[in-house]
């Protein structure tokens, strides 16, 4: 039976996990609150397609700067305190981004190469308070991500991992539709006030946690290597085919994210954006509660290779959409597919992973992510001012297909190991050896 899992822990833990959850939903609704309108008030300040794609680019690079720092600090003074400083960025960046809204403006010509251009001052000052708001995803999402895995039992980890991540699409759900319905009801200033007072909200609820698992550094464990350690394992075996993977679903991700209003609207369609994120949050949220528990039974491989081939699909249909019923349908599509991949990569490298270097595998698992949402805002802006909309979702459609391919012929030490992973019929060879004894590793299938 489902959430069966939340029975086997004791009242104490069951408290925490719902304090846990509660700020979850807090940190996805007020981040995500944004999605609609965030392009929309770039606009306002005078932004281009490509500006446009640089400022909402910039949150995937103050993401990737902070994540090295943000990853080790989860692991070795606490997960509470990494997550305390996502929820502070939640709060406090919509505020700035209404703050922009009151300078005067400031244009400056500037000559390079023999070319003039002209440097918008609010655009600057956008693309500085969004790099800030990149530290809420490079926090509080490793830390959470551990804190759970710490929690979870070896043998249920997928599940668990499953059920808590059901904040992303709770949160995804409310969070675009409630500030698309703000914004329509009273303009920026409310939407975006809203935003930062569930930030705050998140933020105080944190502060209730109790940690299971002691920092590294309270229990003398060495740290100084630490900093140079953590690119040098980028490329290990563990590590390098998630990332990648990641990398191509962060274009596409990135795509999604920043373009998705401006694409509606370029077709010609009178809808709400709010209900395709919603629509994709919904099909995210049905994916999270039987993927991970399935996982735990059949191996995490088949899982993640299933997702890639359907966020392809997602991305094929997107490019298609010429109506509002097909763009809810690829994001239905699309939230079924990122609701098991996210979970599934989440398990993976806890699979991958002891507890003293969680925060520090996964966050490097992550690096490639922000890496392809950082690309995917200024390179597919400046290709859109030229291609359209339409035809970005489609290169976006093709770098997912990439993943698919690299996850199915590197996801293992060698190719044969890595199509019986990837096809669900071999084990993780790069598994820690942590479940107990008569409970092997998740399976990749029957024998």
């Amino acid at each position: 039976m489902a959430l069966t899992i939340f029975s086997t822990f004791s009242p104490s833990v069951r408290a925490n996990l719902g304090v846990l959850f509660a700020a979850g939903l807090c940190f996805w609704a007020g981040l995500a609150g944004l999605l609609p309108t965030l392009p929309l008030f770039i606009e306002t300040l005078g932004g281009s397609g490509q500006q446009i794609g640089i400022v909402m680019a910039s949150f995937a690079i103050g993401l990737l700067v902070a994540r090295p720092a943000l990853a080790r600090l989860a692991d070795t003074r606490g997960r509470k305190r990494v997550m305390v400083i996502g929820l502070s960025a939640i709060a406090l960046a919509p505020l700035g981004y209404l703050l922009v809204q009151a300078l005067p403006q400031l244009l400056w010509p500037v000559t390079l190469a023999g070319h003039t251009f002209t440097v918008n001052g609010s655009i600057l000052a956008m693309i500085t308070i969004r790099a800030f708001h990149g530290l809420s995803i490079a926090a509080f999402v490793v830390a959470y991500s551990a804190l759970v895995i710490d929690i979870a039992p070896a043998t249920r980890r997928g599940e668990l991992i499953g059920y808590m991540t059901l904040v992303n699409p709770i949160g995804m759900a409310l969070g675009p539709a409630l500030g698309g319905f703000l914004y329509e009801a009273a303009g920026f200033f409310v939407a975006f006030l809203v935003m930062g007072v569930l930030g705050g909200l998140g933020l105080v609820l944190v502060l209730r946690l109790r940690e299971p698992y002691p920092p590294a550094s309270a229990d003398g464990s060495p740290q100084g290597s630490d900093a140079h350690a953590f690119w040098s394992q980028l490329w290990t075996g563990r590590v390098r085919t998630p990332a990648l993977v990641l990398l191509l679903v962060g274009l596409a991700f990135g795509t999604l994210s920043t373009f998705v209003p401006l694409y509606v609207r370029e077709v010609g369609l009178a809808l709400n954006v709010g209900l395709i994120y919603t629509a994709s949050a919904i099909a995210s949220f049905i994916s999270r509660l039987v993927v991970g528990r399935a996982s735990d039974r059949y191996g995490r491989g088949r899982f993640i290779t299933a997702s890639l081939a359907i966020y392809s699909l997602a991305m094929g249909l997107f490019w298609l959409a010429d109506s509002a019923p097909l763009f809810l349908l690829a994001g239905l599509i699309q939230g079924f597919a990122a609701g098991t991949l996210v979970p599934m990569i989440a398990a993976l490298m806890g699979d991958r992973s002891s507890p003293r270097d969680r925060g520090r595998t996964f966050g490097l698992a992550m690096v490639g992510f922000d890496v392809g949402i950082a690309l995917a805002g200024p390179v597919f802006g400046t290709l859109a001012d030229t291609l359209s909309y339409r035809g970005i979702f489609g290169l976006s459609g093709l770098m997912t297909l990439v993943g698919l391919a690299i996850f199915i012929t590197a996801s293992s030490k060698d190719l044969p190991h890595s199509l019986r992973f990837a096809l669900g019929h071999g084990q993780d060879v790069y598994a820690v050896a942590t479940w107990p004894v008569g409970h092997p590793q998740p399976r990749a299938g029957r024998d």
